[in-house]
């Protein structure tokens, strides 16, 4: 492992001048600076990071909270990608990131006992199976600085999805198609991506002119077919069932499909389709799927951004809500209807 002594020897200065050159003190022309640092990458220096956590009382090391409900982990396609945001862009500033967990040699820990027992500088709550657990407020109110991504509170920056006006470029665009009978099949009701898309979807319904009976909205799980499956099934057995099924996620649309195709109607000729999320695979579908899709990498480098100008810059940080806009992907999957058609069955 290359030394400072090492980089004293090369540039014949003491090592009192490299450490001082190094962390860019003043009392160092700029020119012998130059040349120790030039000399530390040719020779592959890197700092001690016990010693600069000494010195500049920062482990440089991140916490990531991530508990997903619906049991994909880190195969789930819009987690994923926001978790490589967040990564790329915390190296690319230089730290670490570190899973929290909650349990330490056979004991129990709160999440925020395991921060402070890694020392880490700030904590990204990428996912969660319920914020309103009080181990999980607890951190949020800490003085630890937090990011939450898809979840808004008092405390912590948060960097959301425009799921409001996702929803609505979506319903819209179905509108503009002449369907009048549009059906959503949301996901689970204590979320809060879902009471603003639920939200959106019933404002931008009203706004249009269009009455929503109650047994078009219905709740499944997010990226599981079952529930999906099954309430397709109920909604096509309506004496009039609706022209439009808007689903929870890209995934769960899967379930719906299989339902609509096994039962021998065409999308959309018999009926149409959407998603959300925008996956790579809903752009496989035949039909090609219509949906919103999510800029999973912003999201993710954005908090990161947030997360560690907070760390390093605590005095100037306030806490925001940072709206990442969706991109609505047009597909094939949404057919047009006459506006003079009221019901295509």
């Amino acid at each position: 492992m290359v030394s400072i002594k090492m980089i004293a020897e090369k540039c014949k200065v003491s090592t009192a001048t490299v450490s001082k050159a190094l962390n860019n003190h003043q009392d160092i022309s700029e020119k012998t600076k130059e040349k120790i640092r030039k000399a530390a990458e040719e020779l592959g220096y890197f700092p001690n990071a016990a010693a600069r956590a000494l010195k500049t009382n920062r482990s440089y090391n991140i916490g990531v909270l991530f508990e997903e409900e619906a049991g994909s982990g880190l195969t789930h396609e819009y987690f994923s990608g926001v978790l490589n945001g967040l990564k790329v862009q915390v190296e690319k500033q230089g730290y670490d990131l570190t899973f929290i967990n909650t349990c330490f040699d056979k004991r129990k820990m709160s999440y925020l006992d395991h921060c402070r027992y890694r020392n880490f500088d700030g904590v990204a709550i990428v996912c969660c199976d319920d914020f309103g657990a009080p181990e999980v407020v607890e951190l949020m109110n800490s003085d630890m600085p937090v990011v939450t991504v898809d979840y808004v509170h008092q405390n912590c920056t948060a960097v959301l999805s425009n799921n409001i006006q996702g929803m609505e470029d979506l319903v819209r665009y179905i509108y503009d198609k002449g369907h009048r009978q549009i059906a959503y099949i949301h996901g689970q009701k204590a979320s809060y991506v879902t009471k603003d898309r639920l939200a959106s979807f019933y404002r931008v319904m009203d706004e249009l002119g269009v009455d929503v009976p109650d047994e078009y909205v219905r709740e499944a799980n997010y990226l599981e077919t079952k529930g999906a499956a099954e309430h397709t099934r109920e909604l096509l057995a309506l004496r009039e069932p609706p022209t439009c099924i808007i689903y929870p996620d890209d995934t769960s649309l899967i379930g719906g499909m299989n339902v609509i195709l096994e039962s021998g109607m065409r999308i959309p000729e018999d009926i149409s389709i959407a998603g959300y999320d925008g996956i790579r695979m809903s752009q496989l579908f035949y039909p090609k799927l219509t949906t919103i899709r999510q800029d999973v990498d912003l999201i993710g480098s954005e908090a990161a951004r947030r997360l560690i100008s907070a760390i390093e810059k605590p005095k100037t940080t306030l806490v925001e809500r940072v709206v990442i806009e969706g991109v609505l992907l047009p597909g094939q999957s949404v057919g047009v209807i006459p506006t003079s058609t009221t019901n295509q069955y």
